[in-house]
Parts: structure tokens; C-alpha cells; sequence
């Protein structure tokens, strides 16, 4: 009987860390999902609420506003921007409607980006806004919390 040279054997190995790492990754990303599903103590869950501010908002969006988010999202790698606008919308027009407002302005979407963006991006947050040149002064106390 041949055994198997000791290259294969370690290329195996290796190949099963990767495995149970990319397996750990995936796993990790789901459990997130389904946290976002459960219901919370209302009676509804994360998505629903998005989803019932992104609906109650959306005669309020007008062309600038709809391209400020495309510009805002512009960061988020390719694969998540499609949930991460979505969110971000949320916040958005949850904060317009709880201002009174009768359209998206420029003020609501960067008050709700940042909102919607969680402690842990506020480094990369700040420095994006200052790359693009907008002014988020008004909303610096919402850095700090």
C-alpha cells in the first residue's frame, strides 16, 4: 500500500481550515440575519420596521435625495450595498416623518446615515464625509453618544 506524500497530506489539512473558516464566516453572517427577523418586544422585527419606514417615506424621496443616498452608500462593497441602502433609507425617512417633513432633504439623509451606521464605522464615517466634502457639524453629538 503507498502512502500519500506529506505535502498532500498537509495541503488537506489546510484545505479543511479553510473550509471550517469560510464555514464559520457564512455561519456567523446568518445567525445576524436571523436575529434581525425575530420579533422584538412590539411585536415586530428589525425588517419590518425598515420595511414600514421605507414604505411610509417613499412618495417623501425626491431626485436629490435619492442620489445624496446613492453617494452615501458608495463605501459599502457591492455585495451588501443593496441591504445597506435599504437600512439607511429606513433611518432616513423614519427621521424626515419624525420631523414633520414633507420631502427627504439633505439634512434628514445625513442625520439618518449617521443613525443608521453602527458606533463601530463612526471613524471610517467621519473620514468619508469629510472626503466628499459634507458638512455633518450640525450632528457631531451623534458622533459621541
Amino acid at each position: 500500500m503507498k502512502v500519500a506524500p506529506d505535502w498532500f497530506m498537509y495541503f488537506i489539512v489546510f484545505w479543511a481550515v479553510v473550509m471550517v473558516g469560510a464555514m464559520s464566516i457564512g455561519g456567523f453572517f446568518m445567525f445576524r440575519k436571523f436575529l434581525k427577523v425575530l420579533p422584538m418586544r412590539d411585536g415586530k422585527s428589525k425588517l419590518d420596521w425598515q420595511n414600514y419606514w421605507v414604505e411610509r417615506s417613499r412618495s417623501m424621496w425626491n431626485d436629490d435625495s435619492k442620489a445624496l443616498l446613492d453617494e452615501l452608500v458608495s463605501p459599502v462593497p457591492t455585495a451588501f450595498r443593496d441591504i445597506a441602502k435599504h437600512s439607511i433609507a429606513a433611518k432616513i425617512g423614519q427621521v424626515a416623518i419624525e420631523h414633520g417633513a414633507s420631502s427627504v432633504t439633505r439634512a434628514h439623509c445625513i442625520e439618518g446615515y449617521i443613525r443608521a451606521t453602527p458606533k463601530r464605522d463612526y471613524r471610517s464615517l467621519v473620514t468619508f464625509l469629510d472626503r466628499q466634502g459634507i458638512d455633518y457639524a450640525p450632528y457631531k453629538h451623534l458622533l459621541n453618544k
